[in-house]
């Protein structure tokens, strides 16, 4: 099945050291809002915009995308905590597996509700193997949930975790200390994971600083996740030097 999404991150990943993605949350701010935020980020340098949560509180979330894409030319992908995310506005998914837990609902259970949803709409599908790691807070993902994140002072287990996601055809190994975390995914599991691996390694949950981008960038890392800074402050310069540290 053709996948002109994936190919575009895996041909930038070609000539860039690493690409930069800014969340963006449908129940946070309005379309609007949402759509001036993507703006911000394009003009910034940010590669794509993901678009979702782990909760859906009723936000607009097509709405939300149409605005992403009327403001910006960036690929919208949606980020989803559940089918609710899943709106045939946008240009892709992560077709997360939460393969960190222990849930079969989070495994296999939503992925099977949503499969025929996909392509009845026709996104792109792009196979993810998402991992929480310990952020030093209980955060909404990992609540949601109901998984245990891994320990932070365990690359051995996290190494395990994304190579069996891809031995199972996953393109991707997300590792995501989750929303509002204190700390950052450790630079020595990152190194370990990227080495281990033969897929690109995301990363997110506690950027907020260029220069943190920046090593987590050297230690291995191949896309860049931030969301609350961006949202939080609506600051053009600082969401143009984390793209820069990204970019190098």
């Amino acid at each position: 099945m053709e996948q002109p999404v994936l190919r575009r991150i895996h041909e930038k990943l070609e000539v860039e050291r690493a690409l930069y993605l800014v969340l963006l949350d449908p129940d946070s701010l309005t379309p609007k809002e949402n759509g001036r935020l993507a703006a911000l980020a394009a003009d910034a340098g940010a590669d794509a915009i993901l678009v979702g949560g782990s909760l859906s509180l009723g936000g607009d979330t097509g709405e939300t995308v149409s605005m992403v894409k009327q403001s910006c030319g960036l690929p919208v992908i949606m980020f989803p905590g559940d089918l609710s995310f899943v709106v045939p506005e946008a240009d892709a998914v992560l077709f997360l597996s939460l393969v960190s837990g222990r849930n079969p609902q989070l495994l296999i259970g939503e992925h099977v509700k949503a499969a025929p949803v996909l392509r009845k709409m026709g996104l792109e599908a792009i196979p993810t193997a998402y991992m929480l790691v310990e952020g030093g807070a209980t955060t909404s993902v990992e609540f949601m949930s109901g998984t245990r994140p891994l320990p932070r002072d365990k690359p051995d287990i996290a190494m395990a975790h994304a190579l069996a996601g891809q031995y199972l055809g996953m393109q991707i190994a997300f590792m995501d200390a989750g929303s509002g975390a204190l700390s950052h995914v450790p630079e020595e599991m990152i190194r370990a994971v990227a080495g281990y691996v033969d897929i690109p390694v995301m990363v997110g949950g506690g950027i907020r600083r260029p220069e943190v981008a920046a090593k987590l960038v050297e230690a291995g890392a191949r896309l860049i996740v931030t969301g609350d800074v961006v949202e939080r402050t609506g600051d053009a310069g600082l969401v143009s030097e984390i793209a820069r540290a990204i970019h190098g």
